[in-house]
């Protein structure tokens, strides 16, 4: 079995968090059908606003790094500040997804949820394939938002505990 860490997010991971997100927009930019040089741009333009986005609106998230057999796979961004389990970002690189990391992940907070007696929610974008995976985990549609889904955590979900160690 994997072993799956969540390491604290610091101005070291940068670089890989740029190539992550890179990774998650690479299907958009081929259909787009810019230049290599303008798509990395753009990407690197976005990744910059999606950061400030983040930390002005979830400035008191928890950020990681999601390390598998210690060597970086994607991120886990998580807002416990409020009412509710808000799941602000969750990313994997490509060779690591479809291998069970994102669902461990998920019903470990799912699990924390339920104990907390917390709702979980998150936004997803309606294109995304992740809006199948979170329905199948319990998730439900509570209402669209433009070109997103905000989602939240129904009760009616798996029951398994899963435990995540988070280092640092």
């Amino acid at each position: 079995m994997i072993q799956i860490d969540l390491l604290p997010v610091t101005d070291n991971d940068t670089v890989f968090l740029q190539r992550l997100y890179v990774s998650t927009r690479q299907q958009e930019m081929a259909m787009a059908g810019l230049a290599a040089d303008q798509a990395t741009a753009f990407l690197h333009s976005q990744f910059n606003a999606q950061r400030l986005h983040y930390r002005q609106y979830y400035p008191q998230a928890q950020c990681d790094v999601i390390s598998c057999d210690g060597v970086p796979a994607g991120r886990l961004y998580v807002d416990r500040s409020g009412d509710e389990i808000r799941i602000v970002d969750i990313a994997l690189l490509p060779e690591y997804r479809g291998r069970g990391i994102g669902s461990r992940l998920l019903q470990g907070i799912l699990a924390e949820a339920r104990e907390a007696g917390l709702a979980v929610s998150l936004h997803v974008d309606k294109l995304n394939p992740a809006l199948h995976w979170y329905r199948r985990l319990g998730f439900v549609t509570l209402e669209e938002r433009g070109m997103y889904d905000f989602m939240r955590y129904s009760s009616a979900g798996s029951d398994e505990s899963i435990t995540i160690e988070h280092a640092g």
